[in-house]
């Protein structure tokens, strides 16, 4: 049963004291259906953005099924992204202002149309990106990550703490296969990962643009032109545990780069 709007909104009002340095009111979670966590993350969104916290766009997560099934969802998540987390490539950030951080090495694409679902094609999809990039996903372990408690994850933005992204190319929608990128990933220098773009969606990073446009459609909201996508993750989630480098190297798109001490 949703949630009525009064409590929403109190239950808003909680996680957005959390973000503040309150406990995380992970006692919701039994009562939180999916698409009320979902509502709280838009509401959180829009209050960031009346104070003055711009978001940039959206990100996708839980891309690869193996993981919807060990979080019990039959579909990926998403989060919203803000301009003030988005770090160039060869940023220096500091481990102590991180809360058990980690990373996700995925492409960022910029919306060059507006997409507004229901019924967003794979093709519309394809015609409406105007540009790939680099990057990599800046994580925080703010709230537990298992089944039990994955709505509250939702409705604190999905881990999202920032994005690095590295040099954009102009995408061609008829020549560029996004699913035959491939990334290899070095932390301090030494090779850790290495996947292609197949591991995203079962398909490729356009699949997620498609699935975002059409599940924001049913909270009255559009994927809009000079947009961020974060599309989710080539590899398995890293953890940020110590002073590193780390690196994400697309072919052939370039690479993003962080160090974190």
């Amino acid at each position: 049963m949703a949630l009525s709007p009064s409590d929403l909104a109190d239950a808003a009002d909680a996680f957005w004291q959390a973000r503040q340095g309150a406990p995380y009111p992970l006692h919701l979670e039994a009562s939180l259906s999916q698409a009320d966590a979902y509502r709280i993350n838009l509401a959180l969104t829009d209050r960031h953005a009346a104070e003055g916290k711009r978001p940039s766009g959206w990100k996708v997560g839980l891309t690869a099924k193996a993981i919807q099934d060990q979080f019990g969802l039959p579909e990926p998540m998403f989060a919203c992204l803000f301009a003030d987390d988005r770090w160039p490539s060869g940023t220096t950030q500091s481990l102590s202002e991180l809360t058990r951080p980690g990373w996700e090495n995925e492409l960022c694409l910029t919306m060059g149309r507006t997409l507004t679902g229901p019924g967003v094609t794979d093709q519309q999809a394809r015609r409406a990106i105007a540009s790939v990039a680099p990057a990599m996903e800046i994580i925080e372990g703010r709230t537990p990550v298992s089944p039990d408690g994955v709505n509250c994850l939702i409705a604190d933005n999905g881990q999202n703490r920032a994005y690095v992204v590295g040099a954009p190319t102009p995408f061609d929608a008829d020549r560029t296969d996004l699913g035959a990128a491939t990334v290899d990933v070095f932390i301090d220098g030494k090779a850790a990962d290495h996947a292609d773009g197949t591991a995203v969606m079962e398909s490729s990073a356009v699949a997620s643009v498609v699935w975002l446009a059409n599940k924001l459609a049913e909270f009255g909201r559009s994927l809009e032109a000079g947009q961020d996508i974060m599309t989710g993750s080539f590899t398995r989630q890293h953890a940020i545990d110590r002073p590193m480098t780390i690196e994400a190297r697309f072919d052939p798109f370039g690479a993003a780069q962080a160090t974190f001490d």
